[in-house]
């Protein structure tokens, strides 16, 4: 994921609300979301090549997402691959603090990343680039590539976008998420950050959807999470060519952990 906007246990029905998207590569080999044959727990999508996955849920009420840290000098190509981190958390048991807490003594193995932890108790942000965990507080966030709430021009947006949908609006309808998530516009050079990309990488990494020849915003994600247990998910994927993969929703009500 390159851009996770979320409500934390805001007022109203749900305990989160979040929409995310993932700009790869199109030429990564990826599997639209589902239920995981070998996890039938685990609801997210699988990268095909690294392994792992950018971001699920499962029906025991665990949530996790990464987002790279983007420093290319930093980048060391025999790392392990960060979407690991989050098929880790949802198959384990553990706790997200103790989950977080091992994550630390190896967390210097990875290139540069954000992780988002939860499960019904607590939610957590953890950068190997930070220093350390964050347990989370009612509130709207937002996490790109730099770590969380980072004001870059699409965090600052996306939030005050999903702030004012929460506002506004008892039962939310996922398309107005999908709707903030398609912003294609580019941020103007002064507010732009210098992450060692050069200019011309930095305005077309800038919109909350990306789209370029070979690199872009591959999949939606809308994620809303009621406070009676329900949680349902949608996925709406793209190609190179901005054509809409039909989107797929899936609803579940939790269960209890074995």
């Amino acid at each position: 994921m390159c851009l996770i906007l979320f409500a934390y246990r805001p007022e109203g029905p749900y305990r989160l609300v979040l929409g995310a998207n993932r700009d790869e590569f199109y030429d990564r080999p990826t599997a639209a979301m589902g239920f995981w044959p070998d996890a039938p727990q685990v609801l997210a999508g699988r990268d095909l090549r690294g392994g792992g996955t950018w971001m699920g849920t499962t029906t025991t009420g665990r949530l996790a997402a990464v987002t790279n840290y983007r420093d290319p000098g930093a980048v060391r190509a025999e790392a392990p691959s960060r979407g690991q981190l989050v098929s880790g958390f949802l198959q384990g048991h553990e706790s997200p603090l103790a989950f977080l807490a091992q994550l630390g003594t190896r967390a210097g193995r990875y290139n540069g990343f954000n992780l988002l932890a939860g499960d019904l108790d607590s939610l957590y942000w953890f950068s190997n680039r930070s220093g350390g965990h964050r347990l989370l507080t009612p509130g709207i966030y937002g996490i790109s590539n730099h770590l969380l709430d980072t004001p870059w021009p699409k965090v600052e947006k996306g939030k005050a976008a999903l702030a004012a949908l929460i506002k506004t609006a008892g039962i939310l309808d996922p398309e107005a998420v999908f709707e903030l998530l398609a912003d294609r516009t580019i941020a103007a050079d002064e507010q732009l950050p210098d992450t060692g990309v050069g200019l011309e990488w930095e305005r077309l990494l800038s919109p909350v959807f990306i789209q370029s020849p070979g690199y872009g915003t591959r999949c939606s994600t809308v994620v809303l999470w009621e406070k009676g247990g329900r949680i349902d998910v949608w996925e709406r994927a793209f190609d190179p060519d901005l054509r809409t993969a039909p989107t797929r929703h899936f609803s579940f009500t939790l269960q209890k952990a074995a």
